[in-house]
């Protein structure tokens, strides 16, 4: 039997649930009232015809033809009133004729109410004003759920202040602390930096926290440690904090390279072509997100909380596009393991060196819920032509790269050349992010791993992943807004995450970060 479903994700449901179905009630809550007033007059009006007499009465209550006529009519006056087109704003229309060209009918029950004993409207009025009602209600929750999400995604792309905090104290500490500034690997290990029989790891990432916890985790499940090569890059601004850490806090076994961008000396059209790659997932993202502007965020659909994904910084990283050029990042290494900045290893990861990809570039785990629909813009002739909407996509975040066989190919470019044709095609070919090109240009170079691997989506708003899936993945991966480092996240999830952070670290601790 399948393990328990998380309680978040319950709970999601029976909100989803609940608001499913609050027009319906809103609707027998306004019609119930309404036919037994209806209901009661015309048997009180037929009772005195039958003398005042208590079975006359009960009969007409309890089945008589007056009641039955009423159903009839309320039956006939709903179906008229269903029958209204909602994109034409019918509801309004309709109440404007019968209100005698009033732009404002009943908005709260007591309105309804007062409305219908004061000017003793007919069933149908009455079903035609109620449809309206319930047609606005429907919107207000709509647009509510829109901004609710919207706010939760803005609240999970924030920098919290407890890691600002660690990122000021740690490079506090390489200005004045010269262990802080030590060499990083020491001069009697930048040999194996190189050395290709070694475990090399790559984390792009300016989240000292986040990368500490990878590289710890790495190295409490490697049966190995001493074999492993963490070469962290990352950008000027949190170069500093992230070699004080490493440098701090140093690890007895593995190597950790420290690498700024600034260090890095790039051939003229290699910096030329990241600074086009950037600019135009720039563009692409301001053009989705003006759209959601002008939206108003209205309409939510099945997949629409892809759309909220525009506002993640991720979007117009470079430290999160650059991983399209790690042969260059890297020029003397054949083979890598790349990790996100938001997974932890649960696993001894030393195998996926050995892995023979069958002349693939990559290897992955592949994602049978995220089809291609879910990415690209099957309505753009260019998209259908060239690709099939039911493949499944490939997860990013833990993968296994040959770099020597990537040399070997046009990947890079074929990347840039679909950025432009998507830039050209008024970005409307795949929605924003790093991974809908990176599926075109990988096409048929990504060798399946087995899902133990890799399990993600630990940071979706209501994580759901089964319990032994979740144990048994050598690298969980907290992909999506809800990180565990924010109060976002999961807690149900999030422990596994900070029981690799040493709460009781000088600099952790004056910083408030508790878990």
């Amino acid at each position: 039997m399948k393990a328990k479903k998380s309680s978040a994700a319950a709970v999601g449901r029976r909100l989803a649930y609940r608001a499913a179905m609050l027009p319906a009630v809103l609707m027998l809550g306004l019609v119930l009232p309404f036919l037994f007033v209806r209901t009661a007059f015309l048997v009180l009006e037929s009772a005195a015809l039958c003398s005042s007499s208590i079975g006359c009465v009960r009969w007409r209550l309890f089945g008589g033809s007056d009641a039955a006529l009423v159903r009839e009519e309320l039956t006939r006056a709903l179906l008229e009133a269903a029958s209204i087109n909602e994109d034409d704003d019918g509801s309004r229309i309709g109440i404007e004729k019968v209100k005698g060209g009033s732009n404002r009918g009943p908005i709260s029950f007591k309105d309804l109410v007062r409305d219908f004993t004061s000017n003793r409207h007919d069933i149908k009025t009455f079903a035609i004003t109620t449809k309206a009602m319930i047609d606005n209600m429907e919107r207000l929750v709509q647009r509510a759920k829109w901004h609710e999400s919207m706010y939760w995604h803005l609240a999970a792309h924030g920098v919290p202040s407890r890691l600002h905090c660690l990122s000021l104290k740690l490079a506090e500490e390489y200005a004045v602390n010269a262990v802080a500034r030590s060499p990083l690997p020491l001069p009697q290990h930048v040999y194996r930096l190189s050395d290709p029989f070694l475990n090399h790891i790559v984390l792009l990432t300016d989240n000292v926290l986040a990368a500490s916890v990878v590289v710890s985790s790495a190295v409490k499940t490697s049966s190995n440690p001493e074999r492993l090569v963490f070469h962290v890059v990352t950008d000027k601004k949190s170069y500093t904090s992230m070699h004080s850490w490493f440098s701090v806090n140093k690890i007895p076994s593995a190597v950790v390279e420290i690498k700024g961008l600034q260090q890095y000396d790039w051939p003229h059209e290699v910096n030329v072509a990241v600074k086009d790659m950037l600019e135009i997932h720039q563009q692409i993202r301001n053009h989705h997100h003006r759209r959601m502007i002008e939206e108003d965020f209205e309409f939510m659909k099945e997949h629409d909380h892809y759309r909220t994904d525009v506002l993640s910084q991720s979007c117009v990283s470079l430290l999160n596009h650059l991983r399209i050029y790690l042969p260059e990042l890297f020029p003397d290494l054949d083979k890598v393991v790349f990790l996100d900045d938001d997974v932890v290893v649960q696993r001894d990861l030393s195998s996926l060196w050995d892995l023979d990809l069958n002349e693939k570039v990559v290897g992955a785990v592949f994602d049978p819920c995220c089809k291609y629909e879910d990415y690209f813009n099957f309505s753009n002739p260019i998209i259908s032509s060239n690709l099939d909407q039911h493949r499944c996509g490939w997860l990013y975040g833990m993968n296994i790269f040959d770099l020597k066989q990537w040399r070997k190919s046009n990947i890079t470019a074929t990347y840039q050349e679909w950025l432009k044709l998507n830039l050209n095609s008024g970005y409307t070919l795949w929605r924003s992010g790093a991974l809908p090109p990176a599926l075109i240009a990988f096409e048929k170079l990504v060798h399946h791993l087995d899902p133990s691997w890799h399990v993600a989506g630990l940071g979706q708003r209501y994580p759901n992943v089964e319990k032994d899936k979740l144990e048994g993945g050598a690298v969980i991966h907290f992909s999506g807004p809800a990180k565990p480092w924010l109060e976002t996240g999961s807690p149900e999830v999030s422990s596994l995450w900070y029981r690799h952070v040493n709460l009781s670290n000088e600099y952790i601790a004056r910083c408030g970060i508790t878990g």
